[in-house]
């Protein structure tokens, strides 16, 4: 199943693949946030053995792809599975559900926000920068 392919369920199909691709981006940059910025995702995975992943999506190369299941035990490992769980309760989706989309979605995010291959300095985060995630990923499904 492709990344976007599924939005319109996923999200109850009213908002359609915009609504639910701004959706799950909007998750995406809460997780970042809370996790202390991109650099604090990025200490976060690699404290948990996602070291190689989180590097290929701030690096250059091709991202490497994660699983929901080691998403999800990161997240619950550092605490920060309240982000994904309130959103899910907010969206009025499965928990389970939002997990494995944003498991796809997140190292796109995390790429979006590393542009020339570094994360920002300083740890904050303008989610701003992520605006034009949602029509990037959508454009590449309809190409």
């Amino acid at each position: 199943m492709s990344l976007l392919s599924n939005l319109g369920s996923l999200f109850g199909g009213g908002q359609g693949d915009a609504g639910g691709a701004s959706s799950l981006v909007s998750v995406a940059g809460q997780l970042i946030q809370q996790a202390g910025g991109v650099q604090g995702l990025a200490s976060t995975l690699q404290q948990h053995g996602l070291g190689d992943a989180v590097q290929s999506w701030i690096g250059n190369g091709a991202n490497q792809a994660i699983s929901s299941d080691q998403l999800n035990q990161v997240l619950q490992k550092s605490g920060l599975d309240s982000v994904v769980n309130n959103a899910a309760g907010k969206l009025g989706v499965d928990p389970g559900q939002l997990m494995g989309q944003l498991a796809q979605v997140l190292p796109h995010a995390v790429d979006h926000l590393t542009p020339d291959g570094q994360a920002p300095s300083g740890g904050g985060l303008d989610l701003s920068m992520l605006g034009g995630l949602a029509e990037k990923l959508l454009a590449a499904k309809s190409a």
